[in-house]
C-alpha cells in the first residue's frame, strides 16, 4: 500500500541533500501509508530568519504527488503568507 514516490522522498530526506538547511522524515515509522511527516528548516543566512530553526508538520494525502501535501508551521514564524493563529 505504500506510495513509491513517498519512499523515494523518505530516502532523500534520510540521506540529506543541498546545504543541510532542510531536513524531513516520517512522523510515525509504523504509518504504512506514509502520510504524516515532520520537517525542519534553518533560516537562510543574511535574512530576518538567519539561524532560526522552524519545525513543520506535513501531511500527504492518498493522492500525493498529484495533490500537494498540506504544510503547517509548528514554530511561530513572522511571514505574511503564514497564519499566526494556526501556522498554515
Amino acid at each position: 500500500p505504500r506510495n513509491f514516490r513517498l519512499l523515494e522522498e523518505l530516502e532523500r530526506g534520510e540521506k540529506g541533500f543541498g546545504d543541510g538547511t532542510v531536513s524531513y522524515g516520517m512522523d510515525d515509522g509504523d504509518d504504512i501509508y506514509m502520510r504524516s511527516w515532520t520537517g525542519t528548516i534553518i533560516g537562510p543566512h543574511n535574512s530576518v530568519h538567519d539561524g532560526r530553526i522552524y519545525q513543520l508538520k506535513l501531511f500527504c494525502d492518498k493522492d500525493y504527488p498529484t495533490k500537494p501535501p498540506s504544510v503547517r508551521f509548528l514554530s511561530r514564524i513572522n511571514m505574511t503568507c503564514v497564519s499566526k493563529e494556526n501556522g498554515v
